[in-house]
């Protein structure tokens, strides 16, 4: 009989073959990471918890946080988010979880030998450059990624969580294990009030074998996350195919036109059991760069 993978952590172009597999879904956990403060938590990361302002600060080095973490030219800016809306959890509604991904070869969170999360200035809002001592910009076309964390069962915003979020270049690869003088296209922030996390990047490629996404983790604390700890949800989001066939005619994106073109969804070895809770909402353009929204239920 066929197993149902409905609740397990998925194949990610290999990923399981190199990584242990994480099996998720800890509600008390969440619960009461939705009662916490958010100067709380980020008091306990040694981290100020003041708004930041709309635009994303600029590259460079601050101090170091108690978890050994810090941001770019202003830390607090980089583990909050930018007041740009995003989808609205008060209408969302409780609803499934977003499905359990595996993290694939690629995460840097220490699972399989690099750990971002002792590096400094990995706490930011743009992806777009090398953080700590490595320097070098991603090219592509701009993006906006905009994440929603809320409570599956209630649909109340979760304030607070820390959200990781990687992704490959326009050409496919992952910094850190593929590209190995660079660690661009990775960062770390804490949801705001409304569960809200923004970053800034560029739209993602397409290597062979799997359709175009993101990855993410969510963890309770940060000094939890540079410690090894478990995430409470692991997870991946995917991109319209019409935004994709879009963006890949720049010639940055290399390959990613023809990957994409032997590729589908309901193939995908991660959303091929279903992908309606996982399928960002986009807009935007290749001129005027885009914006992908995702409301993340855990």
């Amino acid at each position: 009989m066929t197993p149902d993978l409905t609740d397990e952590p998925h194949d990610d172009f290999g990923g399981l073959q190199r990584d242990l597999p994480v099996l998720l879904g800890r509600r008390d956990a969440l619960r009461w990471l939705g009662g916490a403060s958010l100067a709380g938590l980020l008091a306990a990361c040694g981290i100020n918890s003041s708004r930041p302002s709309t635009a994303p600060p600029t590259t460079g080095t601050s101090p170091t946080t108690a978890a050994g973490v810090s941001g770019p030219t202003d830390a607090t800016a980089a583990l909050t988010t930018p007041t740009t809306a995003a989808p609205d959890p008060s209408v969302a509604g409780p609803g499934d979880e977003i499905p359990n991904e595996t993290p694939g070869p690629f995460p840097a969170d220490g699972s399989n030998g690099p750990n971002v999360f002792v590096e400094e200035g990995v706490a930011r809002v743009d992806l777009t450059s090398s953080f700590g001592p490595l320097s070098g910009v991603a090219e592509g076309i701009p993006t906006n990624l905009r994440l929603t964390v809320v409570e599956a069962e209630t649909g109340d915003p979760i304030r607070g969580a820390i959200v990781y979020l990687w992704h490959c270049t326009a050409d496919g690869r992952y910094s850190i294990y593929e590209i190995a003088d660079q660690n661009y296209l990775r960062g770390v922030q804490a949801s705001d009030d409304a569960g809200r996390v923004t970053f800034a990047t560029i739209f993602p490629g397409c290597y062979p074998g799997r359709w175009p996404h993101c990855h993410f983790e969510v963890y309770p604390s940060m000094a939890g996350a540079s410690a090894g700890s478990t995430p409470l949800k692991t997870s991946q989001l995917a991109l319209p195919q019409a935004d994709c066939e879009a963006v890949f005619a720049d010639p940055r994106y290399g390959d990613s036109a023809a990957n994409l073109a032997r590729l589908s969804l309901a193939g995908d070895i991660v959303f091929r059991d279903g992908w309606a809770d996982q399928l960002a909402t986009v807009s935007g353009s290749p001129s005027d760069g885009y914006t992908a929204s995702l409301l993340a239920r855990v």
